[in-house]
């Protein structure tokens, strides 16, 4: 499904001026506060009206000016989950989640609440009272509610900036299981880049009201251009789990090699996002032999950004990019730059988690 959008506003005296097509299944909406991420989502879910502007999803016309057409919230059939969750207090979380399935227009049946449930984990809220639930659990029940009512799209509007470290750490778990099993197309509002990028297919980066660029998120966060507007944050890549190993390891397979973990309670050919810091890549010019680290992988140098007393080094590992943060000094001394012939010592890497009820996420023996 696509999300057409082509908007042009004025708030006193910030102007919103954007225009960009979103084809991925959650696309992120990134950039730092007052940026125009909001107004964007307002408009989407016709909770706000532009002055001029066009927005269609999967071709269907939603609000268009030059037309005169403007359909309203109700029925342009998408869910907005806002940071806040805002949960009616009066009612039982069962009942807030029959809320959203009241008002649908194709009520969901009985197997398909009985799997938003068992999706989000709130079988065991149910009969809790809202002012009693965490913030987590706040808002895992608010995007229950918001499936439940049966949409044709998901926006959330930021919907982690209200909680603390640990209740992101709780939620997140969901929102990748609710990415990979949904068959519905989100668009995402962060400013965090670690929410974008265990989350996100594309980014459209917003920067004083304009698009500043669009693009995936593999390539977009292996970006050491500072023009791209968008911390280069290590490498996001999709591995398969290839094998477990009897030494308690298991293998995942990408382009560009294998890297090995602590082992995963996932059957072989399931497909991971991976994530790697920029700070938890080591660079070599020789094979280190004789070291803890589980996973050196051959890279070639592609790109070098220098900035303060630091260097982010962008590596070709086969088809796969990642990003490398040295000090300057060391990138002097090692003579890295573009062309050159490296190892990426990895010292640790991240994959989504397996289900919310297991540990933390699971990372690189070292």
């Amino acid at each position: 499904m696509s999300l057409e959008v082509s908007l042009r506003h004025r708030f006193g005296a910030f102007a919103l001026d954007v225009s960009f097509v979103a084809r991925g299944k959650v696309t992120a909406l990134f950039g730092p506060s007052g940026a125009g991420k909001t107004s964007v989502v307002l408009a989407v879910a016709g909770l706000s009206r532009p002055r001029q502007g066009r927005i269609a999803v999967d071709g269907r016309v939603l609000a268009d000016t030059a037309a005169g057409r403007f359909v309203p919230p109700e029925r342009r059939r998408i869910a907005v989950v806002f940071q806040d969750a805002r949960l009616f207090p009066h009612m039982s979380v069962r009942d807030n989640l029959l809320f959203g399935w009241r008002r649908a227009a194709a009520k969901a049946d009985a197997a398909t609440i009985a799997g938003v449930v068992d999706l989000l984990g709130l079988e065991r809220l149910l009969d809790r009272d809202p002012r009693r639930l965490s913030g987590g659990e706040k808002s895992r029940v608010a995007l229950g509610r918001a499936l439940l009512s049966s949409p044709d799209m998901l926006l959330l509007d930021e919907p982690l900036a209200a909680l603390d470290a640990a209740r992101r750490g709780e939620i997140l778990p969901y929102l990748e299981r609710l990415a990979r099993e949904a068959r519905l197309p989100m668009l995402y509002v962060s400013h965090q880049v670690e929410e974008v990028a265990r989350l996100a297919d594309e980014i459209v980066v917003l920067e004083n009201g304009r698009v500043k660029v669009q693009g995936s998120v593999f390539d977009l966060l292996t970006d050491v251009d500072a023009a791209a507007g968008v911390p280069p944050l290590g490498a996001v890549f999709e591995a398969t789990v290839a094998e477990h190993r009897a030494d308690g390891l298991s293998v995942l397979a990408f382009d560009g090699g294998v890297l090995y973990v602590r082992r995963l309670g996932r059957e072989t050919g399931t497909r991971l996002r991976v994530r790697l810091r920029a700070e938890d890549i080591m660079l070599a010019r020789e094979e280190p032999r004789a070291i803890s680290a589980n996973n050196v992988l051959p890279c070639t140098v592609k790109a070098v950004r220098l900035h303060g007393e630091e260097a982010d080094v962008q590596l070709r590992c086969g088809a796969t990019r990642l990003v490398a943060r040295i000090t300057q000094s060391s990138c002097r001394r090692l003579g890295i730059e573009p062309g050159a012939a490296v190892y990426a010592v990895v010292k640790s890497l991240t994959v989504e988690r397996e289900a919310p009820e297991t540990p933390a996420s699971s990372t690189a023996s070292s």
